[in-house]
C-alpha cells in the first residue's frame, strides 16, 4: 500500500475513526519503542544515592530493619 492511499483513506474516514486511527499509532509506537532507544542514567549521578552513608545504626539494613519492625509492632 503507498502512502498516498493511505492519506487519502484516512481523508476519506469520519472525523472519529481518524481520531481512533491516530490513538491505534500511538499506542503501536509504544507497543513497538525500541528499548535500547531509552535513555540509560548513572544512578550514582543522583544526590539521593549514598545520602545515608554516615548512619552508623544501618551499617546492616537487615538489622536495621529487623529492629525497627520490633519496635513499632510489638504488642
Amino acid at each position: 500500500m503507498r502512502n498516498d492511499s493511505i492519506y487519502r483513506d484516512f481523508d476519506a474516514l469520519p472525523a472519529e475513526a481518524r481520531r481512533q486511527v491516530i490513538d491505534f499509532i500511538a499506542f503501536l509506537k509504544t507497543r513497538y519503542a525500541d528499548v535500547k532507544s531509552t535513555k540509560k542514567f548513572d544512578l550514582s549521578d543522583n544526590k539521593f544515592v549514598g545520602m545515608w552513608r554516615d548512619r552508623e545504626d544501618m551499617t546492616d539494613s537487615s538489622i536495621w530493619v529487623r529492629s525497627i519492625r520490633k519496635n513499632e509492632w510489638a504488642e
